[in-house]
Protein backbone atom coordinates (compact mmCIF):
# COMPACT_ATOMS: atom_id res chain seq x y z
CA UNK A 1 0.00 0.00 0.00
CA UNK A 2 3.00 2.45 -0.31
CA UNK A 3 2.93 4.18 -3.68
CA UNK A 4 5.44 3.67 -6.04
CA UNK A 5 6.38 7.10 -6.58
CA UNK A 6 6.70 7.74 -2.67
CA UNK A 7 10.18 7.75 -0.87
CA UNK A 8 10.65 6.16 2.31
CA UNK A 9 13.59 5.92 4.03
CA UNK A 10 15.03 2.58 4.66
CA UNK A 11 14.80 3.20 8.06
CA UNK A 12 11.33 4.11 8.18
CA UNK A 13 9.40 1.36 10.76
CA UNK A 14 5.79 0.25 8.87
CA UNK A 15 3.16 -0.92 11.07
CA UNK A 16 0.38 -3.26 9.25
CA UNK A 17 -1.94 -1.70 7.16
CA UNK A 18 -0.52 1.48 6.56
CA UNK A 19 -0.99 3.45 3.12
CA UNK A 20 1.70 6.02 1.51
CA UNK A 21 0.35 8.43 -1.73
CA UNK A 22 2.62 9.33 -4.02
CA UNK A 23 5.11 11.85 -4.09
CA UNK A 24 5.13 11.72 0.29
CA UNK A 25 8.78 11.73 1.46
CA UNK A 26 8.95 9.80 4.54
CA UNK A 27 12.99 10.81 6.26
CA UNK A 28 14.83 8.35 8.20
CA UNK A 29 14.06 7.58 12.18
CA UNK A 30 10.25 7.39 11.28
CA UNK A 31 8.03 5.17 13.00
CA UNK A 32 4.77 4.58 11.55
CA UNK A 33 1.98 2.54 13.71
CA UNK A 34 -0.73 0.34 12.38
CA UNK A 35 -3.34 1.36 10.03
CA UNK A 36 -1.32 5.01 9.36
CA UNK A 37 -2.77 6.71 6.14
CA UNK A 38 -0.75 9.47 4.61
CA UNK A 39 -1.82 11.18 1.23
CA UNK A 40 0.06 12.61 -1.44
CA UNK A 41 3.03 15.38 -1.22
CA UNK A 42 3.36 14.95 2.63
CA UNK A 43 6.66 15.35 4.04
CA UNK A 44 7.63 12.98 7.78
CA UNK A 45 10.88 13.72 9.13
CA UNK A 46 12.31 12.33 11.98
CA UNK A 47 12.90 11.38 14.68
CA UNK A 48 8.87 11.13 14.72
CA UNK A 49 6.78 8.65 16.15
CA UNK A 50 3.28 8.49 14.64
CA UNK A 51 0.62 6.33 16.43
CA UNK A 52 -1.68 3.72 15.22
CA UNK A 53 -4.63 5.06 13.16
CA UNK A 54 -3.54 8.71 12.45
CA UNK A 55 -4.57 9.56 8.92
CA UNK A 56 -2.06 13.08 7.49
CA UNK A 57 -3.35 14.29 4.30
CA UNK A 58 -1.92 16.12 1.46
CA UNK A 59 0.66 18.82 1.49
CA UNK A 60 1.14 18.65 5.50
CA UNK A 61 4.73 18.95 6.77
CA UNK A 62 5.46 16.80 10.29
CA UNK A 63 8.11 16.38 12.08
CA UNK A 64 10.50 19.05 10.44
CA UNK A 65 12.76 21.37 12.14
CA UNK A 66 12.17 24.45 13.95
CA UNK A 67 13.20 28.04 11.90
CA UNK A 68 13.69 29.12 16.08
CA UNK A 69 16.65 31.05 15.38
CA UNK A 70 17.98 29.62 19.04
CA UNK A 71 18.04 26.07 17.11
CA UNK A 72 20.99 25.32 16.32
CA UNK A 73 20.63 21.13 14.79
CA UNK A 74 20.62 19.07 18.14
CA UNK A 75 18.43 16.09 18.75
CA UNK A 76 14.93 16.47 18.89
CA UNK A 77 12.12 14.66 18.48
CA UNK A 78 8.06 14.76 17.81
CA UNK A 79 4.87 12.02 18.92
CA UNK A 80 1.25 11.91 17.41
CA UNK A 81 -0.96 10.31 19.69
CA UNK A 82 -3.15 7.35 18.08
CA UNK A 83 -5.93 8.31 15.58
CA UNK A 84 -5.00 12.10 15.53
CA UNK A 85 -6.55 13.20 11.68
CA UNK A 86 -4.09 16.21 10.33
CA UNK A 87 -5.48 17.64 7.42
CA UNK A 88 -4.15 19.52 4.89
CA UNK A 89 -1.40 22.05 5.19
CA UNK A 90 -0.60 21.56 8.37
CA UNK A 91 3.11 21.95 9.77
CA UNK A 92 4.35 20.21 13.21
CA UNK A 93 7.74 21.17 14.17
CA UNK A 94 10.17 18.57 16.60
CA UNK A 95 11.60 20.02 19.29
CA UNK A 96 14.64 22.52 20.29
CA UNK A 97 16.92 21.63 23.12
CA UNK A 98 17.38 24.78 24.03
CA UNK A 99 13.67 25.21 25.66
CA UNK A 100 14.93 22.26 27.82
CA UNK A 101 12.23 19.57 26.38
CA UNK A 102 13.61 18.54 23.09
CA UNK A 103 10.26 17.22 22.33
CA UNK A 104 7.01 17.89 20.80
CA UNK A 105 3.95 15.62 21.80
CA UNK A 106 0.57 15.62 20.05
CA UNK A 107 -2.37 13.58 21.91
CA UNK A 108 -4.60 11.14 20.81
CA UNK A 109 -8.22 11.88 19.00
CA UNK A 110 -7.08 15.36 17.86
CA UNK A 111 -8.59 17.33 14.99
CA UNK A 112 -5.92 19.78 13.49
CA UNK A 113 -7.94 21.18 10.67
CA UNK A 114 -6.19 22.87 7.47
CA UNK A 115 -2.93 24.78 7.94
CA UNK A 116 -3.00 24.28 11.44
CA UNK A 117 0.92 25.26 13.06
CA UNK A 118 2.18 23.35 16.31
CA UNK A 119 5.29 24.94 16.94
CA UNK A 120 8.70 23.36 18.58
CA UNK A 121 8.12 22.27 22.45
CA UNK A 122 4.14 22.11 22.43
CA UNK A 123 2.27 19.58 24.51
CA UNK A 124 -0.59 19.14 23.20
CA UNK A 125 -2.98 16.95 24.94
CA UNK A 126 -5.71 14.74 23.71
CA UNK A 127 -9.23 15.20 22.00
CA UNK A 128 -8.33 18.80 20.82
CA UNK A 129 -9.59 20.25 18.04
CA UNK A 130 -7.66 23.07 15.99
CA UNK A 131 -9.78 24.97 13.58
CA UNK A 132 -8.06 26.17 10.38
CA UNK A 133 -5.44 28.12 10.61
CA UNK A 134 -4.93 28.06 14.33
CA UNK A 135 -1.53 28.61 15.63
CA UNK A 136 0.73 27.37 18.83
CA UNK A 137 3.79 28.97 19.03
CA UNK A 138 6.81 27.26 20.93
CA UNK A 139 6.51 25.99 24.39
CA UNK A 140 2.66 26.07 24.77
CA UNK A 141 0.60 23.64 26.95
CA UNK A 142 -2.92 22.51 25.74
CA UNK A 143 -4.44 20.89 27.83
CA UNK A 144 -7.11 18.29 27.20
CA UNK A 145 -10.45 18.36 24.74
CA UNK A 146 -9.38 22.27 24.73
CA UNK A 147 -11.07 23.77 21.34
CA UNK A 148 -9.27 26.68 19.10
CA UNK A 149 -11.58 28.71 16.43
CA UNK A 150 -9.92 29.71 13.12
CA UNK A 151 -6.78 32.03 13.05
CA UNK A 152 -6.44 31.62 16.80
CA UNK A 153 -3.12 32.79 17.59
CA UNK A 154 -0.95 31.45 20.78
CA UNK A 155 2.47 33.25 21.22
CA UNK A 156 5.00 31.00 23.66
CA UNK A 157 5.13 29.93 26.71
CA UNK A 158 1.05 30.27 26.91
CA UNK A 159 -0.53 27.31 28.93
CA UNK A 160 -4.52 26.51 27.55
CA UNK A 161 -6.28 24.70 29.99
CA UNK A 162 -8.33 21.80 29.34
CA UNK A 163 -11.81 22.03 28.16
CA UNK A 164 -11.74 25.53 26.85
CA UNK A 165 -12.50 27.39 23.47
CA UNK A 166 -10.91 29.70 22.28
CA UNK A 167 -12.75 32.15 19.68
CA UNK A 168 -11.92 32.22 16.28
CA UNK A 169 -9.52 34.99 15.59
CA UNK A 170 -8.69 35.81 18.94
CA UNK A 171 -4.77 36.38 19.94
CA UNK A 172 -4.49 34.77 23.72
CA UNK A 173 -2.12 37.14 25.50
CA UNK A 174 -2.13 35.10 29.13
CA UNK A 175 -2.87 31.80 30.43
CA UNK A 176 -6.25 30.34 30.22
CA UNK A 177 -7.27 28.34 32.80
CA UNK A 178 -9.43 24.86 32.27
CA UNK A 179 -12.96 25.25 31.27
CA UNK A 180 -12.80 28.90 30.57
CA UNK A 181 -14.42 30.34 27.13
CA UNK A 182 -11.98 33.50 25.72
CA UNK A 183 -12.31 35.83 22.68
CA UNK A 184 -11.21 39.02 21.14
CA UNK A 185 -7.77 40.50 20.07
CA UNK A 186 -6.29 40.62 22.98
CA UNK A 187 -8.49 37.86 24.66
CA UNK A 188 -10.65 38.74 27.10
CA UNK A 189 -12.48 36.37 29.53
CA UNK A 190 -15.80 35.30 28.10
CA UNK A 191 -17.19 32.70 31.01
CA UNK A 192 -17.18 29.17 31.16
CA UNK A 193 -17.34 27.04 28.13
CA UNK A 194 -20.57 25.27 29.37
CA UNK A 195 -21.52 24.06 26.08
CA UNK A 196 -18.43 21.93 25.58
CA UNK A 197 -18.35 21.06 29.34
CA UNK A 198 -22.14 19.38 28.77
CA UNK A 199 -20.60 17.90 25.67
CA UNK A 200 -18.38 16.49 27.60
CA UNK A 201 -20.90 14.65 29.50
CA UNK A 202 -19.81 16.42 33.02
CA UNK A 203 -22.95 15.74 35.84
CA UNK A 204 -25.26 18.48 36.83
CA UNK A 205 -23.54 18.48 39.82
CA UNK A 206 -19.75 19.04 38.67
CA UNK A 207 -20.74 22.01 36.47
CA UNK A 208 -22.23 23.13 39.59
CA UNK A 209 -19.50 23.21 40.96
CA UNK A 210 -17.14 24.55 38.50
CA UNK A 211 -19.60 27.37 38.12
CA UNK A 212 -19.12 27.99 41.84
CA UNK A 213 -15.27 27.72 41.47
CA UNK A 214 -15.51 30.51 38.71
CA UNK A 215 -17.65 33.04 40.75
CA UNK A 216 -14.69 32.89 43.22
CA UNK A 217 -12.00 33.99 40.79
CA UNK A 218 -13.66 35.81 38.30
CA UNK A 219 -16.44 37.74 40.34
CA UNK A 220 -15.14 37.68 44.01
CA UNK A 221 -13.10 40.26 43.80
CA UNK A 222 -10.52 38.25 45.36
CA UNK A 223 -6.93 38.15 44.35
CA UNK A 224 -5.87 34.82 42.51
CA UNK A 225 -4.04 33.54 45.47
CA UNK A 226 -6.67 34.48 47.63
CA UNK A 227 -9.31 32.50 45.38
CA UNK A 228 -7.04 30.04 45.43
CA UNK A 229 -7.20 29.12 49.33
CA UNK A 230 -10.73 29.78 49.38
CA UNK A 231 -11.18 27.06 46.59
CA UNK A 232 -9.36 24.29 48.96
CA UNK A 233 -12.00 22.27 50.42
CA UNK A 234 -14.00 22.55 47.30
CA UNK A 235 -11.32 21.00 45.01
CA UNK A 236 -11.01 17.79 47.55
CA UNK A 237 -14.81 17.27 46.66
CA UNK A 238 -15.21 17.46 43.10
CA UNK A 239 -12.37 16.16 40.81
CA UNK A 240 -13.51 19.14 38.27
CA UNK A 241 -12.90 22.07 40.52
CA UNK A 242 -9.34 20.34 41.05
CA UNK A 243 -8.89 20.61 37.31
CA UNK A 244 -9.61 24.14 37.05
CA UNK A 245 -7.31 25.22 40.69
CA UNK A 246 -4.61 23.18 39.27
CA UNK A 247 -4.64 25.28 35.90
CA UNK A 248 -4.77 28.86 37.92
CA UNK A 249 -1.74 27.29 40.02
CA UNK A 250 0.14 26.20 37.05
CA UNK A 251 0.06 29.64 34.82
CA UNK A 252 2.95 31.97 35.31
CA UNK A 253 2.01 34.68 32.64
CA UNK A 254 -1.25 35.41 34.70
CA UNK A 255 -4.29 34.27 33.38
CA UNK A 256 -7.24 35.68 31.11
CA UNK A 257 -9.41 38.29 32.98
CA UNK A 258 -11.44 40.74 31.39
CA UNK A 259 -14.73 40.23 30.62
CA UNK A 260 -14.90 36.86 32.92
Amino acid sequence: MIDERAIVDSSVVVGENVSIGPWTIIGPDVVLGDNVQIASSVVVKGPCHIGAGVKIYQFATVGEDTPALAYAGEPSELTIGANTVIREGVTIHRGMAAGGISKTVVGANCLLMAYVHIGHDCIVGDNVIMANNASLAGHVVVGDYANFGGYAGIPQFRQIGAYTHIAGMSLVTKDVPAFMTVAGNPANAIGLNLEGIKRRGFSNEAIQAVKAAHRVVYRSGKKLQEAIAELADARKLHPEVDVFVKSLEASDKGIIRGRG
